[in-house]
């Protein structure tokens, strides 16, 4: 997963990486909210889930200690983060400042 990783952040568009684990309750209550910021900016961005159980790798090299995590990528390199739930109008308004 590590290379596909690289390559799936490595974008022109902004790449939100929503870092969850199956058992993590705020984890479910952010996947709808996601599903509503894709829906809104219409693929002005990506929006991409990282199992942290299942790739620990990735969540080690990017410090995630809790979850969920959601970092915003550009072409790369990570521009925001932030732990815990995010609402819907930040995470839109994030995505159009650095579309």
């Amino acid at each position: 997963m590590k290379g596909n990783f690289k390559q799936l952040i490595n974008s022109d568009k902004p790449v939100l990486v929503d870092f969850y684990a199956d058992w993590c309750g705020p984890c479910k209550m952010q996947a709808p909210i996601l599903k509503d910021v894709s829906a809104a900016l219409k693929g002005k961005a990506r929006i991409i889930k990282i199992d942290v159980d299942k790739n620990q790798g990735i969540a080690m090299q990017y410090q995630v200690q809790s979850i969920p995590t959601i970092i915003l990528f550009k072409k790369g390199k990570p521009v925001w983060r932030k732990a815990g739930v995010a609402n819907k109008q930040q995470l839109i308004n994030l995505i159009e400042q650095n579309a």
